[in-house]
């Protein structure tokens, strides 16, 4: 219940009704993953394959050049035949993170032959909470791989986004030793370069190395031109162009064009650069083709890439694969792109300078072609490309019918940019006369917070919508409006919808149901119907197992872990816990943000049980789950690792972790639990420590709730009775915990009333009403045997230890509690031992230097070891604990007891307590 907003990290991952038969799509466009094929007529680079040849030794291997050097087809002949190798082809659209990684996974899925499933399916869902952490989960699948393993990533200038920059330099620095990265690229990265130059983990390449020698632009004219060309020309060519591969092709595509000299091309291409080329390219390309060919360069440009349907709807040829090995045929820059050759792309320089022609000369024809472009893609099941022509186009009818049929695919692909551009794009009226489309978009609000501009655009959509709402689409924005409302904390609203909604939902309305149950149980949570609320859960779980909506699943196990926790069936909710781990190991959820809720309720389930080293580690655990978010996400976690230090009297390490936390409260909003738990750690550190300052002006300042009706409404009003009684005002804490019980015993919140007791207990010690704290603690011993808590006396310091060894020495408690009052006494005197009964040299020094010291002990002292041992005694440990305390035979503990014994003047167990009792109180300790 506490983390309702947590479910919206990864809320929308099925569709509803009016979208289910949207099926998932297949989004990857297969040439982006092949590499591409090694061409006939192309020059072997032997020298620069030498130096490729070891990059199995190094973690990068960055190929950098402008344009036209030949960086890909370089890198491809050096992949020629390689098997453990994948390939990822970028272009503008991968800048979005989501994007480059589904394409990243999928290249290393094609590298490994599918050895990591669980790293795809996250990809695939996006359950993972930053590209660093689905790199992480990664590189734990391909730990078991032995072999080398090579990874392309070509065109990485196209990059410009720093989240993939910061995660990429993340997968260098962690990428198993097997493993090189291969990178190509018009400039230098930023992927720590120099790091790796200066560790020889980089093997470079830059275009110098890339510049033809003499003898190879020898051999790429001969096996380009009919007429052989005398050595001593090439070379002088060569010199001519500096050795740009591209402009030795276009002086090879000039002179078999024109018949003429191969010289006077490179006269005219010398000195200039990739970025003057445009008038060459159409004195020298363009304008020395037919008028047909002309304008198949120019309609095919606007393809990202292209195979024999997309060539045939653009262009308008008949056999387009026919077309296109023409055009490879004459030289004009196109390029294969997969073993195949049933896909093709223009080299990036002129498919640049094409488009740009496209532009001015097809200026009035290019909306029909970017239209032509989107059936096509559309007909192959690319909806993202068929996006990108219909924006192109500026068809917004034509996008509007692309996402009424493809939206919650591409949604399910986490394309939430795409989705936004597109629904952008479309006039608002459009919106108005589709309502999906409304719906859509208020769902993409829910997914990304933005949850009172989801209610503004629903409430403005109402008002101004004409065309009218069937039922069914009036409950799922009313399943919405739901989820909405319990974010905001409006539990009346978000009931009511939720049951409005749930009436007029078919079946078969599965996603809109989940959601409306959902919202339904945790309404009932939080009004303390816990019974009631733990059914709807439980059907939740059912609903979303059967339709595999997994994040609701979990979601409601977790609920039913808390519901479980707060009836003091803690068992039971360790067991949920665990369904809900085997959940997120079977979806591989390990990095959704509810993951780190589970691992939270987890930390504190086991610092109830007193297993702190577990509880800090798991808490710990959370906080690197949510490390890719905002500091603030982990502010319980922190209390946790606060509340872990107080138990274990460690204050100076709840001070550290004390300030962290309240930098973070006062930087930003949190939900009302949340400031709860933050609040219930300071209490007690200010109880600790006697600060009645900070409790003062906090106790000022706190809201005090209305009701107390669930479990975190409860802790807040137990963190101001905490407050009230360490600044004496007990009359007014004891209304404030009478009260509470009353609730929680109604509501059977068990849990609470066993905290609500404990500190009961303190207010009766404290005010010396003894036999009242006898009389609530015996009562909160009893009901620990169904909570299991330990930690919570933990935590109250000596005054409980001194109340236990009073009901020990009675020896009255039933069996279970008896054990119960041992074991939290033996916790007490752990961790706080050395506050209240360690009777160590500095304290013995005192102790003796006291005026009032009694004559027996000064003049027959203790040994420094039997002053250890009558502070155990005092402590209530047994003999034989004492023995293992201290590491020694426990008839040596007889001797060392006997001996004080006789120096105290005592007898007695009880007697020896008494004396040390009254020696804590003469040195000032309040005993």
């Amino acid at each position: 219940m506490s983390e309702r907003v947590a479910i919206n990290y990864e809320a929308q991952k099925k569709s509803p009704s009016y979208l289910r038969h949207s099926e998932v799509l297949t989004m990857l466009i297969p040439s982006k993953l092949s590499r591409p094929v090694r061409l006939d007529h192309t020059v072997v680079r032997e020298r620069l394959l030498a130096k490729l040849s070891g990059a199995n030794n190094y973690r990068l291997a960055l190929v950098t050049s402008p344009a036209g050097y030949g960086k890909t087809t370089l890198v491809s002949q050096w992949a020629a035949g390689k098997r453990d190798i994948g390939w990822f082809s970028l272009d503008e659209g991968d800048n979005q993170q989501e994007r480059f990684a589904s394409y990243l996974i999928a290249a290393v899925q094609q590298a490994t032959g599918g050895r990591c499933p669980a790293s795809e399916m996250m990809v695939q869902k996006r359950q993972y909470a930053s590209l660093t952490s689905l790199f992480a989960q990664l590189f734990i699948e391909l730990a078991e791989w032995d072999r080398p393993l090579f990874l392309v990533i070509d065109d990485y200038h196209l990059i410009a986004n720093p989240v993939i920059h910061d995660a990429m330099r993340f997968f260098l620095r962690h990428q198993p030793e097997n493993m090189t990265l291969v990178v190509l690229s018009r400039n230098l990265p930023q992927l720590g370069i120099a790091n790796l130059r200066v560790r020889d983990q980089l093997l470079e390449i830059g275009s110098q190395q890339l510049a033809f020698t003499h003898h190879e632009a020898k051999q790429f004219f001969d096996c380009r031109l009919t007429s052989p060309i005398e050595a001593a020309e090439t070379s002088r060519l060569c010199d001519d162009v500096a050795g740009w591969a591209t402009a030795l092709q276009l002086i090879a595509l000039s002179a078999r064009q024109n018949n003429s000299a191969a010289h006077d091309s490179a006269r005219r291409l010398a000195g200039i650069n990739a970025s003057h080329l445009s008038d060459y390219l159409v004195d020298e390309v363009l304008d020395n083709v037919d008028t047909a060919t002309r304008h198949f360069l120019l309609k095919s440009a606007v393809l990202r890439s292209m195979n024999d349907a997309l060539i045939v709807r653009v262009t308008g040829e008949e056999n387009g694969q026919m077309r296109l090995e023409e055009i490879e045929r004459q030289g004009l820059f196109l390029q294969r792109m997969d073993d195949s050759g049933e896909w093709f792309c223009y080299h990036p320089l002129f498919g640049n300078f094409l488009r740009q022609r496209c532009q001015w000369e097809l200026a009035t024809e290019l909306p029909d072609i970017h239209r032509a472009a989107a059936e096509s893609w559309m007909a192959q099941g690319f909806p993202t490309e068929a996006i990108h022509h219909a924006l192109a186009a500026g068809d917004a009818t034509m996008l509007r019918d692309i996402l009424l049929n493809h939206a919650w695919g591409l949604f399910n692909h986490s394309e939430l940019s795409l989705l936004e551009e597109s629904l952008a794009a479309l006039p608002w009226e459009s919106l108005l006369e589709n309502p999906r489309l409304v719906l859509l978009q208020a769902w993409l609000m829910q997914s990304q917070h933005r949850y009172s501009e989801v209610n503004n655009l629903l409430a403005r959509a109402e008002q101004e919508m004409t065309v009218e709402i069937d039922d069914i689409l009036h409950a799922d924005f009313n399943a919405l409006r739901a989820q909405v409302a319990i974010n905001d904390g409006d539990q009346e609203e978000a009931e009511r919808l939720a049951m409005v909604a749930l009436e007029a939902l078919p079946l078969g309305s599965y996603y809109s149901r989940i959601v409306a149950t959902s919202v339904h149980g945790e309404v009932l949570h939080c009004k303390g119907q816990l019974s009631k609320s733990l059914a709807v859960m439980q059907q939740t779980e059912q609903m979303a197992r059967r339709y595999e909506v997994w994040h609701y699943a979990l979601w409601s196990l977790i609920q039913q872990s808390e519901i479980l926790f707060a009836q003091g069936f803690l068992q039971a909710a360790w067991e949920s816990q665990e369904k809900a781990f085997q959940l997120i190991r079977d979806q591989h959820l390990e990095q959704l943000p509810m993951h780190e809720f589970l691992l939270r309720i987890r930390a504190q389930l086991l610092w109830a049980w007193a297993r702190l080293d577990e509880s800090e580690s798991v808490a710990r655990r959370g906080m690197n789950v949510l490390a890719a978010y905002q500091p603030q996400q982990q502010l319980q976690c922190l209390a946790l690792l606060v509340q872990s230090s107080l138990a274990r009297g460690n204050l100076d390490n709840a001070r550290s972790h004390l300030n962290r936390l309240e930098n973070l409260l006062g930087n930003g909003q949190y939900h009302s639990d949340w400031v709860s738990n933050a609040d219930k750690v300071r209490v007690i550190y200010w109880q600790m420590t006697n600060d009645k300052k900070s409790a003062t002006h906090w106790l000022r300042h706190t809201p005090k709730p209305a009701f107390a009706n669930n479990h975190f409404l409860q802790s807040q009003w137990r963190n101001i009775a905490r407050a009230q009684i360490l600044l004496g005002e007990y009359d007014p804490a004891e209304m404030v915990l009478e009260e509470l019980n009353e609730n929680a015993r109604t509501l059977r919140l068990m849990s609470d009333l066993n905290r609500n007791l404990l500190l009961l207990n303190q207010l009766y010690w404290l005010a010396g009403r003894k036999a009242d704290a006898q009389r609530v603690l015996m009562e909160a011993l009893t009901l620990a045997n169904r909570t299991g808590f330990i930690s919570h006396f933990v935590i109250e310091g000596e005054a409980m230890a001194q109340q236990l060894r009073q009901l020990i020495q009675l020896n009255t408690l039933p069996e279970l509690e008896q054990h119960r009052a041992q074991r939290i006494l033996r916790d007490i005197n752990q961790h706080h031992r050395h506050k209240f009964a360690h009777f160590d040299e500095g304290f013995v020094e005192r102790l003796l230097n006291h005026p009032q010291v009694p004559e027996l002990i000064r003049t027959s002292p203790l040994t420094q070891r039997e002053w250890q041992v009558l502070g155990l005694i005092y402590s209530g440990y047994s003999n034989e604990q004492i023995a293992g305390e201290l590491d020694v035979a426990a008839t040596t503990i007889k001797t060392h007891i006997r001996n004080l014994y006789q120096k105290l003047g005592v007898a007695h167990r009880q007697d020896a307590v008494q004396h040390a009792q009254k020696l804590l109180k003469m040195m000032g300790y309040g005993v």
